[in-house]
């Protein structure tokens, strides 16, 4: 008979079970873009990558299985646990597969969805011609046969798909703001805006959209009390916003952005710079930008504040 095992808890403390179960992360949103050969796939994706998606193109589709296993297993969370693929006709007989990989994925719970992207045969074979590259399974024989190949092949996935986009008549912002808008959550929907402070002799930054020039104001530096100060400092703000006309500048230069701030985010173009510039890049500029910045936040824009020359004085 054989002796029990030896007590190793202390008295009056619960053993725990022998199995601990494992915590179960969350799976991951998993969208997979598939379509006609130059119906904007690679546009699409694009746009989910700027949105913060795990972007993979032109994956064999057994892999996806595989991909969204790591998701769901490794120490990811928020932004990464948002996978786009992109699986197509490009992954010749890996791509037969991919009908199979949907089923089982939806099967395990994971929140699925497929975008497929089409397009008119006259469109795509203008397309094709304009970039001087074959359609991927044309082979030897024409672009229209290479399309009619692929619009068999697709012609169940087509049926399945949760959203289908027909990009004839849509230029890249067009096809941006659709999907976009099939993903995105409002907080998405908002434009990154840049104000950067600057100091004109050491040159305009090479990225600005809008430069505006403070050189109009009295310049602290020449008040010995200021001078070893910057605009970050309360004595030199005050200063510079309480000159007369700066405050009134700060709130119409803010209030003429407005439209075209409004115009980037029509045009899908999400980050912009302004650069706000003085002789050094120490004093108005600094207060000035600190301001606009201010304003911004207050009409909802996202905005981040950098002095780019600080300290090179």
């Amino acid at each position: 008979m054989s002796e029990p095992s030896p007590i190793t808890v202390p008295a009056g403390i619960p053993a725990l079970e022998a199995a601990t179960v494992a915590p179960v992360l969350e799976l991951p949103q998993v969208l997979v873009i598939t379509g006609m050969s130059g119906a904007g796939r690679t546009r699409a994706a694009a746009v989910l990558e700027d949105l913060g998606w795990y972007v993979v193109d032109n994956l064999p589709a057994q892999m996806l299985t595989h991909l969204v296993g790591m998701l769901t297993s490794g120490p990811v969370s928020g932004p990464a646990q948002r996978l786009a693929a992109v699986i197509d006709v490009r992954g010749r007989e890996y791509f037969a597969a991919l009908t199979g990989v949907l089923d089982d994925l939806q099967s395990r719970g994971v929140e699925l969805r497929v975008l497929f992207l089409d397009a008119s045969d006259e469109v795509l074979v203008r397309r094709f011609e304009q970039v001087r590259r074959p359609h991927p399974l044309q082979g030897d024989g024409r672009i229209l046969d290479g399309i009619a190949h692929e619009r068999t092949l697709l012609s169940d996935l087509r049926e399945r798909a949760d959203t289908v986009i027909d990009t004839s008549d849509l230029n890249v912002h067009d096809l941006a703001r659709l999907v976009r808008a099939g993903v995105s959550g409002p907080s998405e929907d908002v434009l990154h805006v840049s104000v950067l402070s600057f100091g004109f002799k050491y040159g305009i930054p090479l990225d600005a959209d809008h430069v505006v020039d403070v050189r109009f104001l009295s310049n602290p530096y020449w008040i010995t009390e200021l001078r070893h100060l910057s605009g970050r400092d309360a004595p030199v703000r005050d200063y510079v916003l309480g000159l007369p006309g700066a405050v009134t500048f700060v709130d119409r230069y803010v209030d003429a952005l407005e439209p075209v701030l409004d115009g980037y985010l029509h045009e899908e173009k999400r980050y912009a710079t302004i650069a706000v510039g003085c002789t050094g890049g120490k004093h108005r500029s600094v207060a000035i930008s600190e301001a606009i910045a201010a304003r911004l936040r207050e009409r909802g824009h996202r905005v981040q504040v950098t002095a780019r020359d600080l300290g090179k004085e």
